[in-house]
């Protein structure tokens, strides 16, 4: 089998491909597209980092490629569709760098509160300004923490250590799994009034995309200091300009920029603003630890077939998978589905399985459920491995029954999610061999293919509504690929779900929600 790494990675990985029997590896870094698209079809493996793309150009000239392995948690440079597609798993190594980016967080939390950078640089050239660089202490400050996934876990314990109050954000958390953590759960506006210091550690996703802007902004205590390892563009930048130049902001530090390198900005003008160059898993423990991963698993994977950490494939075996997959896709989609439509955390989910597919073993059918739930929330951070793991450990009950019965289709999935603040029902089967299909969004029955960008939508069932919302979509030049419209005659209300060709933004919802007689509008990226 041979291995192509493209991208720098420590010497520890390298060496374990090379001292295992059946592994031949290369590593050619720095390829342009075009030189990668012209060697990939000779190798079964790809190990890259951050700087290879890996698009569907590059899969459809990898002939012989059966994994791709990346030397970190995020998978933004790969497709992972075409990847799926073409049949070739994608593997992170989500755990090597959690305590490095939380130790680079505390880092510049202090850098930050001390004036570290500013005081360094003043001193190199010649001056002596005490008075200049009186900074504050980390001591009995309130911490607000906006996530608390590994990283943020991490965090909190090293700021409590420091004798910090740590108050946490999470929706997706309930609140006494968070107390059991010694930590005091908050709403967002309640974090923002209190914290001393704001870090962030969430994924980047549509939801928390320009997450904290100006408006969030405003809603901080006068003087807070807000810190970003996580992703670039999670913290608006124009707008946290504005906040460090007003002085509302006592200060900023990134690790992460929207664009990067970002060049020379306007944020780097300002004195109360330090950044690195997104460094927070760049420590030498780090990167063995990620190559190890990384390395380990591939060599699992060719010479085993075992799967381990895969976005996008559950650890089965291949006969099995041949007869699962419809299914798997199907509940992975459910449970992303569910999971937007959820407007508060998840508390318990009931999956019942009815009629031929119960037959096998359903346990990867249930791990691809959660997977597809946590995955709108945690993104890369999740996978077929760790899914049923991070269920439990935020406090989500997963109940699985089966009936061998199914009197309308050959196989019927019914997925209840439960929530702080009610239930939401989907159930799906599979039609012909492999065509999955949603059945039911709670009163709502249909048949719906459960792929691409959906229009969720509830209005007053009177003339003129869906015309009103098809014009608004058009007057944007967003097609309409497929839509259906149930009715709920007890409510007096439809239900329109609406496949269209691109994203509908924030700004084009918010206009179908003002219309007259539209009750709501749900954005379900599948």
């Amino acid at each position: 089998m041979r291995v192509l790494v493209s991208d720098p990675l420590s010497e520890v990985g390298i060496q374990i491909f090379q001292e295992t029997p059946g592994i031949d590896v290369d590593v050619t870094t720095g390829l342009a597209p075009e030189e990668l698209k012209g060697i990939i079809g000779g190798y079964d493996g790809l190990v890259i980092r951050s700087a290879t793309r890996v698009t569907a150009d590059i899969i459809e000239a990898a002939h012989c490629l059966k994994v791709i392995g990346r030397a970190g948690i995020g998978l933004d440079n790969v497709d992972i569709p075409a990847a799926s597609q073409r049949g070739i798993v994608v593997m992170n190594t989500p755990e090597g760098n959690t305590i490095t980016t939380a130790e680079h967080t505390m880092a510049m939390m202090m850098a930050l509160s001390r004036n570290i950078p500013q005081a360094t640089a003043s001193l190199k050239q010649g001056k002596w300004e005490k008075k200049k660089f009186k900074g504050r202490e980390l001591f009995n400050k309130t911490l607000g923490l906006i996530g608390l996934g590994h990283i943020g876990r991490i965090v909190a314990d090293r700021a409590k250590g420091m004798k910090m109050k740590v108050i946490v954000y999470d929706p997706y958390i309930k609140p006494d799994r968070i107390e059991m953590l010694d930590l005091e759960p908050v709403s967002l506006d309640g974090l923002l009034s209190r914290a001393d210091y704001i870090t962030v550690h969430t994924p980047k996703t549509e939801e928390t995309k320009n997450m904290i802007n100006r408006e969030v902004i405003s809603k901080m205590k006068k003087g807070a200091m807000i810190i970003n390892c996580a992703r670039g563009g999670i913290v608006n930048e124009a707008d946290a300009y504005e906040a460090l130049a007003s002085g509302h902001l006592g200060g900023a530090a990134f690790d992460v920029f929207e664009t990067e390198p970002p060049g020379r900005t306007r944020l780097m003008e300002l004195p109360n603003f330090i950044c690195t160059p997104h460094l927070g898993a760049s420590t030498k423990e780090a990167q063995d630890n990620v190559a190890k991963d990384v390395a380990e698993q591939i060599i699992a994977y060719l010479l085993h077939g075992t799967v381990k950490n895969a976005v996008n494939v559950p650890s089965i075996s291949e006969e099995l998978m041949t007869v699962l997959r419809p299914f798997v896709t199907l509940l992975e989609r459910i449970g992303s589905f569910q999971a937007q439509l959820s407007e508060s955390a998840l508390v318990e989910v009931q999956v019942h399985y009815r009629g031929v597919v119960t037959e096998y073993d359903v346990t990867p059918l249930t791990t691809a459920l959660l997977k597809g739930m946590l995955t709108p929330i945690l993104k890369h951070d999740i996978n077929f491995v760790n899914a049923p793991y991070i269920a439990g450990e935020r406090g989500i009950e997963v109940v699985e029954s089966k009936s061998t019965r199914s009197d309308d289709f050959a196989s019927l999935v019914k997925v209840t999610a439960k929530t702080l603040e009610g239930e939401n029902i989907i159930s799906g089967t599979i039609f012909g061999r492999d065509l999955p299909r949603i059945l039911r969004i709670n009163n709502f029955y249909l048949e719906a293919i459960p792929e691409g960008h959906i229009l969720l939508i509830r209005n007053e069932n009177t003339p003129g509504v869906i015309g009103q919302i098809t014009s608004a979509l058009a007057r944007h030049q967003i097609n309409i690929s497929r839509m259906q419209v149930g009715e709920e005659k007890e409510k007096k209300q439809n239900v329109i779900l609406i496949t269209t060709g691109t994203s509908v933004n924030d700004d084009i919802l918010e206009e179908i929600r003002l219309l007259e007689h539209v009750f709501s509008a749900q954005r379900i990226e599948l």
